[in-house]
């Protein structure tokens, strides 16, 4: 096992929620456990006992009781907590009663720079959204989606939207044009609410231009809403202001269980992004599930650096349906300098703070001692995902941040808006690993035969549903793009497309992405969308991109093109080809390196063999990463052993 950075005090231990999850279990189902692994047993083997025993815990907020945890035991299609009626935002608002004046939200941007948010005000101006929207004709289940930043505002449109029963779908303003249109057009929205600018950097970005073009290819909306920040409301739009000044009382619509919540989007390696649809209770009871991983409680002050892009910027919400105050940073981490962050921490007395693995690493590199430069007793725990975290990184957030701090990175995905793997409060830290598996996440690692393994890498699957798992992809009328995305591999288990190991105490390192997914600092993406960007380009015939992710080392994606007859390679091209993706999908997926190829390697069928080239690369055997028998063209695959060698031994 690997070294151990921090262990928790017993008392500590004994006053997180996880420990009262376990007195609330001893005391009501008679269960007592030996240690964490048996208590994770139960919640994977007795679903219905389990998942239960969240909902009362947590006092989960229901009109109408569920009249079985588990209709249907199935993957795909289990169907959770039938009878149940429930609103999401319901669920997070009722942290107001009694809390008027507690703060619930802290928005700080480089745009607008900081506003509080009491509780009070919250449920206040998310009421008059809410009834705004209804005037505008939105109904239980008619989609709302918006392209804004990191800010309340998006907030309080998410909770408007959910309130009526509607489904909310957001992307980030950095985004291409091409990308949010992919993602929006899918889903027909009815309302559209947008920024026309935001400040990055100290740089003001002016959005107007971008958002006239996708608006002009969503001919299902009926409603645009602006909010200003560098020009004028446009003509025929509403200004955002104008929409929350209504007093009027919040009511949330009673919806069944799995009534849609909202659209996030993961890509595939071919196609239109995935429109993802998650359900109001299953995000409840994953989310509150989470929080005990978490340790969060509604005296937290919790933060996670996130693009509202991310699943993270969905998941943090988890906090805040723990009465805890949400604090949002909205900016360049690294503008003016590395320690922007880590005021921003101290300023605001956080007692957790998570983001990015690579926010670290740059944190690392940086040569920044936080701990000497600002004061940060109240920091009790921090998180991050996105990509592995090195033990290079435990290091130095023990070294040069704090010794006494809890450190639980987590792997999850957008696909289940949670985690599969994360941290225990009462368990000890270990360098370069996760702590445990989560309960309810019936978690282990395959071969490819489908044998679990235990202490080798293998395939991440997840042997029982989850509440939290896709409703259903938008669009998706049969069914056969959720099959071939989760489940046709090993049938009936989702297979999820990272590579891991677990020991036997439980404890996991993730290896990267075992699929062609993009996922560049935790925001994924499939390649068909820089394919898009890339060979919309007249003098580039054909391309082909991975994403190379190294254990303890920042991830790496080359770009590999075959210029038109007579184009020449040189600076030129390769700037066009940056510049290509940067306006059609977005500056977060320009190539770390562009490289010339005669060839693109493909199958008999003429799909790209982008996962074959990522293995080889990653150094696996040029024999067998690829059936040279399948390819249309066997030849191709000899540049890129020549390019894996040259890379091994630079």
């Amino acid at each position: 096992m690997s070294r151990i950075l921090w262990t928790p005090t017993q008392e500590r231990a004994d006053a997180s929620t996880m420990a009262a999850f376990e007195r609330f279990v001893a005391d009501t189902r008679g269960l007592n456990f030996d240690d964490y692994n048996a208590m994770w047993e139960w919640s994977v083997s007795d679903l219905d006992a389990f998942w239960a025993a969240i909902w009362d815990f947590f006092n989960v907020r229901a009109s109408e009781p569920y009249t079985q945890i588990i209709g249907k035991r199935t993957m795909p299609g289990a169907e959770w907590c039938p009878g149940a009626m429930l609103n999401y935002a319901d669920n997070i608002l009722c942290h107001a009663e009694g809390r008027e004046n507690h703060p619930a939200i802290v928005s700080f941007s480089e745009t607008s720079g900081r506003i509080e948010l009491s509780w009070g005000e919250l449920r206040r101006q998310v009421a008059s959204l809410a009834s705004h929207l209804r005037g505008m004709g939105v109904e239980q289940g008619d989609r709302v989606v918006a392209v804004l930043p990191n800010t309340e505002a998006a907030l309080i449109a998410l909770l408007a939207t959910a309130s009526l029963g509607a489904a909310w779908s957001l992307c980030a303003p950095d985004m291409g044009h091409v990308a949010i249109v992919d993602r929006f057009k899918q889903i027909e929205p009815k309302v559209f609410i947008s920024q026309d600018g935001y400040v990055h950097a100290g740089k003001t970005i002016d959005r107007r231009e971008v958002l006239a073009e996708i608006s002009s290819q969503l001919p299902s909306v009926s409603q645009f809403v602006t909010l200003p920040i560098v020009g004028d409301v446009p003509e025929g739009h509403v200004a955002w202001d104008s929409l929350l000044n209504e007093d009027v009382p919040f009511e949330a619509t009673q919806v069944p269980f799995d009534q849609p919540l909202w659209i996030v989007y993961s890509s595939g390696t071919t196609g239109n992004p995935k429109p993802i649809v998650h359900g109001h209770g299953g995000i409840i009871l994953e989310a509150a599930k989470q929080s005990l991983h978490h340790d969060i409680s509604k005296d937290d002050r919790f933060c996670w650096l996130t693009s509202s892009g991310w699943i993270m910027w969905n998941a943090q919400w988890m906090a805040l349906g723990q009465g805890a105050t949400v604090c949002l940073y909205e900016g360049a981490p690294n503008h003016p300098d590395m320690m922007a962050l880590w005021r921003f921490v101290a300023d605001e007395k956080l007692t957790y703070f998570g983001a990015g693995a690579a926010f670290f690493a740059g944190c690392l590199k940086a040569g920044i001692t936080p701990r000497e430069a600002v004061d940060l007793s109240t920091l009790r725990s921090l998180g991050s995902t996105g990509s592995p975290l090195s033990s290079d990184a435990y290091d130095w957030i023990y070294r040069e941040v704090k010794q006494d701090v809890w450190l639980a990175p987590i792997s999850g995905g957008t696909d289940l808006a949670g985690a599969f793997v994360l941290g225990h409060p009462g368990m000890p830290v270990r360098a370069g690993e996760m702590q445990c598996r989560a309960l309810g996440n019936a978690v282990r690692a395959f071969d490819i035969n489908g044998k679990e393994l235990i202490g080798e890498v293998g395939e991440l699957v997840c042997t029982e549903p989850l509440p939290s798992m896709p409703l259903f992809f938008w669009g998706d009328d049969d069914g056969s793009r959720l099959f071939e995305s989760y489940y046709d591999t090993y049938p009936g288990v989702w297979r999820h497309g990272d590579w891991i190991s677990i020991d036997e105490a439980g404890a996991s390192v993730i290896y990267g992405r075992s699929d062609a997914t993009i996922n560049r600092k935790g925001l994924r993406l499939g390649s068909a969308e820089i394919y898009q960007a890339v060979e919309g380009i007249d003098d580039v015939l054909d391309s082909l991109v991975v994403d190379l992710e190294f254990l303890g080392r920042e991830s790496f994606m080359p770009l590999f093109v075959v210029p038109a007859a007579g184009v020449p390679f040189d600076d030129a091209l390769k700037d066009k080809i940056n510049q290509a993706i940067r306006k059609g999908v977005s500056a977060r997926f320009i190539p770390n390196e562009i490289v010339e190829v005669a060839e693109i390697p493909r199958t008999l069928s003429g799909k790209k063999l982008e996962v074959p080239v990522k293995k080889l690369l990653l150094g696996g055997d040029p024999a067998s990463v690829v059936n040279r028998d399948s390819m249309a063209n066997p030849a191709s695959f000899d540049f890129f052993i020549a390019y894996a060698d040259a890379r091994a031994n630079a």
